[in-house]
């Protein structure tokens, strides 16, 4: 037990002074950890992609990390940083604005680095952004309350990384779903 609050005092001491560049990196670690968890648990592949994992993670690292951050930074100066109000007001934003541009972006990029041509990744977004928006709101709501209400700003990205973990499996598999049809 002391060795993990040990862990966790040298983590906070580190997110203190560089909180995007810890951030970022524990959202692309998570990002790669679902990639992992898709492949060899839903899609029970017998050899792991790795340089599908690395780009997956990669567009946590450069992409969503720095994002969440920024995001919830401005969420707490414009709408507030406590109370049952506040979060409710925190995750209406979050739902209806970054949400959906936020996961459009993400499909884009994956897309992107699967290489994809811009038609193939508008036909992907036809196919799949609905689909995965609703589960979207199956989902983070709930976490979002919370977060906003729970959890200091620090460690706000942190807890969302940590459910992103499952989030992150689905998306990885239904973004590369139909790339396995295909295949």
């Amino acid at each position: 037990m002391a060795k993990a609050r040990g862990i966790f005092q040298i983590y906070q001491k580190v997110l203190a002074r560089r909180p995007y560049l810890v951030q970022a990196i524990q959202t692309g670690a998570l990002m790669g950890a679902g990639d992992l968890i898709a492949q060899i648990i839903i899609e029970k592949k017998s050899t792991v992609d790795y340089k599908r994992t690395l780009k997956f993670s990669s567009i946590g690292l450069f992409v969503g990390g720095p994002a969440l951050r920024v995001w919830y930074g401005l969420l707490n100066k414009y709408v507030g940083a406590t109370g049952k109000t506040v979060a409710m007001k925190k995750v209406f934003v979050d739902q209806f604005i970054f949400a959906p541009t936020f996961l459009f972006f993400i499909l884009v990029a994956v897309g992107t680095m699967q290489g994809k041509s811009w038609n193939s990744i508008e036909k992907d977004m036809h196919d799949n952004y609905f689909d995965v928006l609703k589960s979207n709101y199956y989902i983070w709501p709930w976490v979002q309350l919370v977060n906003f209400y729970y959890i200091p700003l620090q460690y706000q990205v942190l807890l969302v990384q940590f459910v992103a973990l499952f989030w992150n499996t689905y998306l990885s598999w239904k973004t590369n779903s139909t790339k396995q049809l295909l295949e």
